[in-house]
């Protein structure tokens, strides 16, 4: 009973529950409800949670995420990793926590999709080296699927060598290092080579640190370009140019090595900070110009084949290696320098002349027109002066026509030796270049390799024909072919042509003539030797009134005369020898009536002097021969202006003395007269 006296009472003790036998206090209810909480995990839908591969075959793969049953993932969604094993813990994604069957639905790939671009950016950042399934092949590379997004791997970096086949690294899974990532498309770029590169840098140094100029390695042929080859020395590349491949003439590498080919080569320089090595091949074979005929001189004839065709020759090989060069200025021996494929082509077998041969620096030029003789050889025995030929047009200058009468042979027809009766402005109206031209030779310079050719010189020269024809005042038909600013080009009979300036062209009526007219011209001067003719249609008419003119002042001054001596006659009979005053007063009355003549004469002259100046000035002569051939019209205006001032001044002076004449005998007979009439006083 004392025991009794020590016990506590329990506080808040509930009977009811004790009557119903629960004997767990509402704490203890609660620190139990938890314990068993703790070994359950709380799942929502569409979260990804980490679970355990509890077990899996070729199918599937069983996952416990911690929930009241295992989930089941597809094996396929685990291809990017073959070494998947029971306990790996995996990434999930709940699709469906209990579907139709009560079965918990997961997915490992949606899982990878949700977090891949955090991993993918985490993996650049960090520099991480990851795994990736290769899926396929696509343009220029392959298609890697990495944390279930696609990324692109170029075939340049599947590998440090040059990969032919894709395929076979297709289903293949890889390490790959993230070299770029692009936001705004969504796209990976992963690389397996950039994996072994560290690695392979390390030998390239080690490699590199060896290496000594004309050291001789053995390689394996990497690969071949239009421009030489690659060759894998055992870890570092070095490059065989195309030029150090041979000797003789390479058109592409592939006519020397092939690939994966095993070949010796030799160092020919290299650069450390660059990596580069430059390799030969045909430095391991003697020079073919060392083993050049020690005979061979320079005259000697050879015999190869067009290698090489160029617009400035042809480069032939006599031997293995050994070339030499034919100028296409020795190809033949005509001035008229073409391309070199007008004359031969690659592939063709010729003989040539050796004309200079370096064996120090392995040059020789050749030439093939020396296989014929030189046609300037004999030049004075088949071309002398005065020969006549057919030659070729080959050119035009401003002073001539450059012409070829055969094979190396050429001349220079000047543009003066072209006609004799035409003014020739440009060969191009008198020829064609590529058409034939009868030519006479005039001179030849040897030296210089030159002829001097004529064309007119075929034919008789017509201007001593012409100068008996248009002699000056004789009048001719002419047609105006061409007008000018200084003048007309008239046609004339014979095919000669002349020249008219423009005040020479006006007509009776006042107006110009105009071209393909045709009308009477008076030649007013001819110079055979400038082989010029001016012409004159104005001068037509002009002379027929001044004719007309004279004749008409002569007809007055007699009549004047006549009228002067009745007036004195009647005067004399009147007058008596005493009659001083009366004699001398007809005297000055005749003296004057002679002073205005002349003056008027004068006034006339100087009038025509004044108008052959104001044309002058008026005139602006541009071409030399034309303002040579209108200075000599003029200077025939003004002789024949001078000559009609003495025909008037000699009219005049006729007149004076006949009447003068008149008058002394009238005088005379006067005297006579009067001299009978003084016995009679």
């Amino acid at each position: 009973m004392e025991n009794l006296k020590d016990i506590v009472p329990v506080e808040e003790f509930n009977w009811d529950s004790y009557e119903k036998g629960e004997t767990y206090s509402e704490q203890a209810k609660e620190d139990l409800v938890k314990t068993y909480d703790d070994t359950l995990n709380t799942m929502k839908d569409k979260e990804v949670v980490i679970g355990t591969v509890t077990a899996l075959n070729k199918r599937e793969v069983v996952v416990n995420i911690g929930f009241k049953s295992d989930g089941v993932v597809p094996m396929s969604e685990f291809r990017y990793n073959p070494d998947l094993k029971i306990g790996d813990e995996v990434e999930v994604f709940i699709e469906n926590q209990e579907d139709k069957k009560g079965q918990l639905i997961l997915s490992h790939k949606k899982a990878r999709a949700s977090r891949s671009w955090d991993r993918v950016n985490e993996a650049l950042e960090k520099d991480e080296v990851i795994k990736g399934y290769v899926k396929c092949r696509t343009k220029g590379g392959m298609i890697v699927d990495v944390f279930g997004i696609e990324a692109f791997l170029p075939g340049s970096q599947i590998d440090v060598k040059p990969i032919r086949d894709y395929d076979i690294f297709v289903g293949k899974t890889m390490e790959f290092k993230i070299v770029k990532i692009n936001h705004d498309y969504k796209n990976v770029v992963v690389s397996h080579k950039a994996l072994i590169e560290a690695e392979l840098e390390l030998q390239k140094r080690e490699i590199i640190s060896r290496l000594e100029k004309g050291q001789v390695l053995e390689g394996t042929v990497k690969n071949i370009t239009s421009y030489g080859v690659f060759i894998d020395l055992g870890g570092v590349d070095g490059l065989v140019h195309i030029t150090d491949l041979s000797w003789g003439r390479v058109s592409h590498p592939e006519e020397i090595v092939k690939l994966d080919q095993k070949v010796n080569v030799v160092i020919l320089d290299f650069d450390d900070e660059k990596r580069r090595i430059a390799l030969g091949l045909k430095q391991l074979t003697p020079h073919p110009w060392d083993g050049l005929d020690a005979n061979l001189k320079v005259g000697d004839k050879v015999k190869g084949k067009v290698v090489v065709m160029a617009d400035y020759g042809a480069f032939i090989e006599i031997a293995p290696g050994v070339e030499g060069l034919i100028h296409v200025s020795e190809m033949s021996w005509t001035q008229h320098l073409r391309s070199a494929q007008d004359f031969m082509k690659t592939g063709d077998e010729i003989e040539a002349v050796v004309l200079t041969l370096d064996r120090e620096e392995r040059k020789m030029s050749l030439g093939v027109k020396q296989l014929k003789a030189d046609p300037w050889d004999n030049i004075e025995e088949r071309f002398y002066p005065g020969s006549k030929h057919v030659a070729k047009v080959r050119n035009f200058t401003n002073f001539g026509v450059f012409v070829e009468i055969e094979e190396g042979v050429d001349g220079l027809i000047h543009i003066s030796d072209l006609s004799w009766t035409k003014k020739v402005k440009h060969p191009s109206e008198f020829t064609h270049i590529g058409s034939s031209i009868d030519v006479q030779v005039l001179e030849i310079d040897k030296e210089n390799r030159r002829l001097s050719l004529g064309h007119k010189q075929l034919e008789e020269n017509p201007w001593d024909v012409f100068e008996t024809l248009f002699t000056v005042g004789s009048v001719h038909e002419g047609t105006i072919i061409e007008l000018l600013d200084k003048g007309a080009v008239i046609s004339l009979p014979y095919g000669v042509e002349g020249f008219a300036t423009p005040k020479h062209l006006i007509k009776e009526d006042g107006s110009t003539a105009v071209i393909d007219e045709k009308l009477p011209f008076k030649v007013i001067e001819f110079n055979k030797e400038a082989k010029r003719i001016i012409l004159s249609h104005s001068r037509i008419y002009e002379d027929e009134q001044k004719r007309t003119k004279d004749s008409g002042e002569r007809k007055g001054g007699r009549s004047s005369s006549k009228a002067v001596v009745e007036n004195i006659n009647p005067t004399i009979e009147k007058t008596t020898l005493g009659d001083i005053e009366e004699l001398v007063a007809l005297k000055e009355k005749m003296e004057d009536a002679k002073a205005s003549k002349k003056a008027k004469s004068a006034k006339s002259s100087q009038k025509k002097k004044d108008d052959k100046k104001h044309d002058n000035e008026s005139e602006d002569y541009d071409s030399p021969e034309l303002s040579e051939v209108i200075e000599s019209s003029d200077d025939v205006e003004k002789e024949e202006a001078t000559n009609a001032d003495v025909d008037i001044t000699t009219s005049e002076s006729v007149a004076a003395e006949s009447v003068e004449t008149e008058e002394s005998d009238n005088d005379a007979s006067d005297a006579i007269d009067s001299e009978k009439a003084s016995p009679e006083a």
